[in-house]
């Protein structure tokens, strides 16, 4: 039997335990735990959550990672055509942890209505376009279908069509300036809008427009198997530097990569600052919980004083005695752990499913509630690495226990 472990337990389920002095600061510690716990929980799963989701739209509408032509290399509209005929075309069989590649084409223009105007960019996408990643920003109407012949549908923003003052079922004209010379007549388009979008990334949503990229080819003068760009989709978003080179150096010498990381830094520059807040608030929690435990075993072994005597006179070690107070508290840090998990977790669940907190502002953000994500793997290192850190700052606190001596200790009242 582990006698230590054994003295542990009869003190935490003693009766006097639960009317001692210490009863009230034992409780404060472990509100301090669980507190802790649930703010890191929380930190940690709307920090991730809103980094994933920032993530997923830039991703929607530009892929992981963009193959095109050198001379498009400052140009957000398509310059220089690339080939359909490449290898890694429909599909990329020679790099692992890529999900999807689709061509695309983009070309700027003007939709011009009777009272006003706004300047778009026309995102020509065609039947491999990735449905899945972009359907759930589609808030009304539905996704055009570019699988048959060439039509005139087109998807635009919520926040162009409150602009414009459309809705599915409209129709409305756009010019296109000539890229080969500007000052000939422009190509005049009509379409109508079957489905409309809302991202939240204003950025985005306030000049795409989605068409049939064979519109953006026959104004180009590009041919059926000619287009902008490719957008390369992957599986882990962590390796989007080690594909990025991959890719690279799998294109021909005529084509160059760049990822979103690069291409949208500064806005991942801003959700890397994430990172460093979430740890921060966890070591401030964490110390904060250590020293209410620290404040907590000091008032256990004061409070115990005799009973640490007459283990002394009896012949036990002080490592002994101070393993029955370390498994005490971890007892009570365990309790701690229990509810602030049950409430963290309950919180997120319910956060997730029913979005009960939204941004005040959420242009700042790019998204209007607040999201949330959390695996696992996490909780699990989190509680490990909360219940370790805070016995290892009570190993120092309970020192004390060598400097009592049996007699006073007996004595001590």
């Amino acid at each position: 039997m582990n006698l230590e472990y054994f003295i542990a337990k009869r003190l935490i389920k003693g009766k006097e335990h639960k009317i001692s002095i210490s009863a009230p600061i034992i409780k404060i510690a472990i509100t301090a735990i669980s507190l802790g716990v649930i703010m890191m929980l929380v930190a940690i799963a709307t920090g991730v959550g809103l980094k994933h989701k920032i993530r997923e739209k830039i991703t929607a509408f530009n892929g992981h990672i963009q193959i095109y032509n050198y001379d498009n290399n400052t140009s957000e509209v398509s310059v220089v055509p690339v080939s359909l005929e490449q290898e890694f075309y429909p599909e990329f069989k020679t790099i692992d942890g890529i999900s999807h590649v689709q061509a695309v084409a983009t070309k700027g223009g003007i939709i011009r209505l009777e009272n006003t105007f706004e300047g778009i960019i026309a995102k020509g996408i065609g039947k491999d376009f990735n449905d899945e990643v972009f359907g759930e920003y589609i808030v009304e109407g539905v996704m055009p279908n570019y699988h048959g012949e060439l039509n005139s549908d087109a998807l635009v923003s919520k926040i162009m069509a409150n602009r414009l003052q459309l809705s599915v079922g409209d129709s409305f004209p756009a010019i296109f300036l000539k890229d080969d010379d500007p000052s000939k007549m422009p190509n005049q388009r009509k379409f109508n809008v079957v489905g409309i979008y809302d991202s939240g990334f204003e950025e985005f949503d306030g000049t795409y427009i989605f068409v049939d990229i064979r519109h953006i080819q026959r104004m180009n003068k590009w041919g059926s198997n000619e287009v902008g760009n490719f957008e390369v989709f992957l599986d882990d978003f962590d390796s989007i530097k080690e594909k990025s080179n991959e890719i690279y150096g799998q294109t021909l010498s005529n084509l160059d990569t760049q990822n979103i990381t690069g291409k949208y830094y500064k806005i991942f520059e801003w959700i890397g600052l994430f990172d460093f807040n979430i740890a921060l608030i966890i070591g401030i929690m964490i110390i904060v919980g250590g020293i209410n435990m620290i404040t907590a075993l000091l008032v256990l072994i004061l409070e115990r004083t005799q009973m640490i005597g007459i283990l002394k006179a009896l012949g036990t070690n002080d490592w002994s005695i101070r393993k029955i107070f370390l498994y005490n508290a971890a007892y009570l840090i365990g309790i701690g752990l229990f509810w602030g998990n049950i409430i963290a977790l309950g919180f997120v669940y319910l956060q997730g499913k029913f979005h009960l907190f939204k941004f005040p502002n959420p242009e700042e953000y790019y998204i209007e509630y607040i999201p949330v994500h959390l695996d696992f793997l996490t909780v699990i290192i989190l509680n490990i690495g909360v219940l370790f850190l805070c016995l290892l700052m009570l190993l120092l606190p309970s020192y004390i226990i060598t400097k009592i001596t049996p007699v006073k200790a007996i004595r001590y009242e």
